[in-house]
């Protein structure tokens, strides 16, 4: 039977902030979230890029790592329990580049009882067919959500929703700095992402869209304007690191 996707509460963490199940020890409160969402997870184990990187930036930074886990069966193994057990529901997020493993990562999820939904996130530049691909297979019980880029989320996430998609969430954006004269890519953070992010959120929600907000939202304002402009749920990333008389 097809689950619902619903938020008791509107906040959440993003994929790749808080590991891959709730920890009581890391000393963050998730009382006024309404899910959990793992770092993200690929079928295989996925090693640390050889060169990781974090750049500062005027109103943020750049991040480049190579998204390391190691892999969905051991993920399952260490951690299923603990999203059983966790008093928040599990949004599974899973590296979506093809199609195939995609399918084979959510029907492995769909007999956890406490996942109440898959976000899928994609490579750079991932073409909007290879996308579309991935929910025509991966279609099931659980709902998916599918976290594009900005430039695709007007473009590809009504054709999405329309295909069956429960909700459309905000990736990080793709940047480049110059760090000793060698170019460096990576997903972009920070508060400077936020007037942005407010936009893009204003305008999927006036096309209908069910859109999950993110970037930049750094204190409980930012998440309520995100809401008020329309948003269904809003997730915070790296305000989540920083101690909370820093983050406002």
């Amino acid at each position: 039977m097809k689950r619902d996707l619903y938020f008791s509460k509107p906040i959440m963490n993003a994929a790749g902030t808080l590991g891959f199940a709730p920890d009581p020890r890391n000393g963050i409160r998730l009382d006024s979230f309404g899910a959990f969402i793992t770092n993200p997870i690929s079928l295989r184990p996925r090693l640390p890029t050889v060169q990781p990187a974090l750049i500062q930036f005027p109103g943020g930074f750049l991040l480049h790592s190579g998204l390391p886990n190691p892999g969905l069966s051991s993920v399952i193994k260490k951690h299923g329990a603990r999203w059983n057990r966790a008093d928040l529901p599990i949004i599974v997020n899973l590296m979506a580049d093809r199609p195939e493993e995609t399918q084979h990562m959510v029907r492995s999820l769909e007999n956890i009882e406490n996942v109440m939904a898959v976000e899928l996130g994609f490579a750079p530049l991932l073409s909007d067919d290879v996308i579309l691909m991935n929910l025509e297979m991966s279609l099931g019980e659980l709902p998916l959500i599918f976290s594009l880029p900005p430039e695709q989320v007007l473009t590809l996430g009504p054709k999405l929703i329309q295909g069956g998609a429960a909700a459309v969430s905000m990736a990080c954006p793709y940047g480049a700095l110059m760090r000793d004269g060698e170019l460096i890519t990576g997903r972009l953070y920070g508060q400077s992402l936020f007037p942005r992010s407010l936009d893009m959120v204003r305008s999927a929600a006036m096309i209908g869209m069910p859109i999950i907000g993110a970037g930049g939202v750094w204190t409980e304002q930012d998440a309520s304007d995100m809401l008020s402009a329309g948003a269904m749920a809003v997730e915070t990333d790296t305000q989540l690191w920083v101690p909370k008389e820093a983050a406002g």
